[in-house]
């Protein structure tokens, strides 16, 4: 099979970088028992992957296969697996395994479990033509998606931002503020619309592509990042991977509110803005920061039959498995508009 390679880890540059992942021919893969084998179809483009390749998360071996979105057809079975059959439509998340026997475990927070696995980080992933998963973290995908193309970003886009807003603590008739509008949410607002129909959704996002796109999709004002929303923000999300918008989102919300951030990692570019912060300002009545850690199976099963229920619709720019790197250049220097997705085989 081909498959997409990281052999070490690289800084990514937009202008005339070092290609980070390598085109290479490996043995497909045998499912264990338990195991499905997946045809991967597709695979999305995710920040996280620019956090692996440039070290800010560190995959505990290398060479690895990255891609935490694949969508595909079960090709074969391992020994023992009950839950698929071969030709089942079937997708994998960013969770790959956990323990199952930690305190968090058994409190349905497999995602903070100290043994977790991300897919395509500590387990190789979906930037190839084949691979395996527990048939336990693994998923079927609606019918009613019949280009699984387009069902990729709701592998990690859609069931992360589906956490998220229910970190965030949102209910109909409160505000929400999006910061950055990217494949996550593209998909938070179209969620956002259909729970929370009495809600002013507010976009904040450097990018004008992005600003544009929140319009179309619903949002009720869009600004700067820098800008005062016109309410106060009860609930607020952050994908961004800079500082300022923290500092900005927190100046913009209601008294006792939350913000969610939403990122694995943050970059260290602009860290020094962390000093604007004015604890009367920023910080006092009872304003939350929270973070969101890895996703659950839960949260999986539990978007993807929301997903069923709306009529979500992904926005996607397709690149072939082997333009994985003009993808992840084109990410990092900020042209984006909805999701990037891998279209891995035919």
């Amino acid at each position: 099979m081909k498959a997409m390679v990281l052999k070490e880890i690289c800084q990514i540059k937009v202008e005339g970088g070092a290609k980070p992942l390598e085109l290479v021919d490996l043995p497909i893969p045998k499912p264990k028992p338990k195991q499905i084998l997946i045809k991967v179809l597709a695979c999305g483009v995710c920040r996280t992957e620019l956090d692996q390749i440039e070290g800010r998360i560190t995959p505990p071996r290398l060479p690895v296969i990255p891609g935490h979105q694949p969508v595909g057809i079960v090709e074969a079975l391992g020994d023992k697996v009950t839950k698929f059959e071969i030709g089942d439509r079937v997708g994998a998340a960013w969770i790959y395994s956990s323990c199952g026997q930690c305190k968090f475990c058994q409190k349905g927070e497999e995602n903070l479990c100290e043994q977790f696995k991300g897919t395509g980080c500590d387990a190789d992933g979906g930037y190839a033509e084949y691979m395996v998963i527990s048939e336990d973290f693994a998923y079927k995908i609606p019918q009613r998606f019949t280009d699984l193309t387009r069902a990729a970003p709701l592998m990690c886009s859609g069931v992360i931002g589906y956490r998220s807003l229910k970190l965030s603590g949102m209910e109909d008739g409160k505000t929400l503020g999006l910061y950055g509008f990217g494949a996550a949410h593209h998909l938070v607002i179209q969620m956002a619309n259909f729970k929370f129909p009495n809600s002013k959704k507010f976009v904040l996002s450097r990018n004008p592509v992005e600003r544009e796109l929140a319009k179309k999709l619903g949002a009720d004002w869009v600004g700067e990042i820098e800008d005062k929303t016109p309410q106060r923000l009860d609930c607020a999300i952050d994908t961004t991977p800079a500082w300022k918008p923290v500092v900005k989102a927190l100046e913009n919300l209601e008294r006792g509110g939350r913000l969610v951030i939403n990122l694995i990692r943050k970059e260290e570019i602009d860290k020094e803005f962390l000093l604007k912060l004015d604890y009367p300002k920023h910080l006092w009545l009872e304003k939350e920061i929270k973070t969101v850690a890895n996703v659950t199976r839960k949260d999986a099963e539990e978007f993807l039959a929301l997903a069923t229920q709306m009529q979500i619709e992904p926005e996607i720019q397709e690149f072939k498995l082997e333009e994985a790197n003009e993808a992840l250049v084109e990410l990092k220097s900020g042209r984006i508009r909805g999701a990037k997705v891998l279209r891995v085989q035919a």
